[in-house]
């Protein structure tokens, strides 16, 4: 099976270190709930190559490896991942720095009025007169709710921190790639 393209993989965490002596990675992941590296039965990891690999590694290329996960857990705030094909700690201490990436079908199913922040990127936003605010730039978490970022996405300056709770977010269409909120383009 040939890997994905680049742009069809999500970054869902980086590995920080070996947990245990049987090969198990610790990964710090991005999302502060991360079901979906928790239910991930396929991870592709990308690992940009050592200084001292010699000189046939390229520089500043990153190899793309898939691994079947045995296990995943939720330990301190990291997740324990148990790959096939790691099994001592060697092995994983070799991973230290990887990016742990899937496609976004590896995602579990969305419930009803529950969106992944992943795709809310990109969405124009726009009050409920239909003028446009611009674009989601990034989503964060505050502690109480998500926020959205909302600015121009040529130069990526955000212009509106918007909450993103359901009386200020009246629409998400992820089909137009468009959201409606109880905004005012003079409210900053």
């Amino acid at each position: 099976m040939s890997a994905p393209s680049q742009n069809e993989f999500i970054e869902l965490g980086a590995i920080s270190e070996a947990q245990g002596l049987r090969g198990q990675v610790k990964v710090r992941p991005h999302a502060t709930d991360p079901v979906a590296l928790l239910s991930s039965k396929l991870v592709w990891l990308s690992l940009l190559p050592r200084k001292d690999a010699g000189a046939l590694s390229s520089p500043g290329q990153p190899t793309l490896t898939q691994y079947a996960v045995k296990s995943a857990k939720m330990h301190s705030g990291n997740v324990v991942l148990a790959l096939e094909g790691i099994s001592d700690r060697d092995q994983a201490l070799a991973l230290k720095g990887a990016r742990v990436l899937v496609t976004r079908d590896a995602f579990p199913k969305e419930e009803k009025d529950t969106y992944y922040w992943v795709d809310l990127i990109g969405c124009q936003a726009k009050n409920q007169q239909g003028e446009s605010l611009g674009h989601v730039l990034d989503v964060s978490e505050n502690g109480a709710h998500g926020v959205i970022a909302v600015g121009d996405l040529a130069t990526k300056k955000i212009q509106y921190l918007v909450p993103f709770v359901k009386e200020v977010v009246l629409d998400v269409d992820l089909q137009s790639k468009s959201i409606t909120l109880d905004w005012q383009l003079d409210w900053q």
